[in-house]
């Protein structure tokens, strides 16, 4: 039925959820401004740009174009460095391994090149991938439907030919957007009625479920 399997990266395949939020965190020190780690969160997915936008405004500071980009970077390296808290999710690798020569594999995470590609490299995954996307290679963030558009482009397929695994409610809106059949993985922040709704085909507990691979593979 799938060609090809679009992974997202934070949340679905590594719980990154602490280290994001602690590099957000420290970024924000530039501005004196703090925020509960659910409101970063909840938005892990929207890039890191739109997330200290919604973040500023929420607490009536100005900004501009410079101090979001500067604020990008600190947080970037902030995450580098918190990188030994990242870990892959339960069924993660088993998953990628069985998928492995069977299909077309890609990557499209709305985290930044340099902290995919570093964990990617740590982890010994990039050879599983047929194509890796970050947000600097899109103009849109989820839950626009580009950066899953562009990765079926690159493979070469057809929207209804790619099955989108997510765990954000963001993910899944773009994954429906763009046409393609969506797995929600309830490893993030958002429930399972949340995920129904924005139309997830189906729901899994995590990536350990068996059932995962009847359906990528019927």
């Amino acid at each position: 039925m799938f060609a090809a399997v679009l992974f997202d990266w934070d949340g679905t395949l590594a719980d990154t959820r602490q280290a994001i939020s602690l590099s957000f965190k420290k970024a924000l020190e530039k501005v004196n401004v703090e925020v509960p780690d659910e409101f970063i969160e909840r938005r892990i997915g929207i890039g890191a740009e739109e997330t200290f936008r919604e973040i500023l405004r929420a607490r009536n500071k100005h900004f501009d174009d410079a101090l979001i980009k500067s604020l990008v970077q600190r947080k970037v390296q902030s995450e580098l460095g918190l990188s030994n808290q990242v870990a892959l999710l339960p069924g993660a690798v088993e998953l990628l391994k069985s998928l492995r020569g069977k299909l077309k594999l890609a990557l499209a995470s709305m985290n930044n090149r340099l902290v995919v590609d570093h964990l990617l490299d740590k982890m010994r995954l990039k050879g599983f991938f047929d194509v890796v996307l970050t947000v600097e290679e899109v103009a849109h963030f989820k839950p626009h439907p580009e950066i899953f558009l562009k990765c079926s482009v690159l493979l070469g397929l057809s929207s209804e030919k790619c099955l989108v695994v997510e765990d954000s409610l963001f993910g899944v809106q773009a994954a429906k957007a763009a046409g393609m059949s969506c797995l929600a993985v309830l490893t993030g922040a958002y429930r399972k009625t949340e995920l129904a709704k924005a139309g997830s085909d189906m729901i899994v507990t995590s990536l350990l479920d068996t059932k995962i691979l009847r359906f990528i593979l019927q």
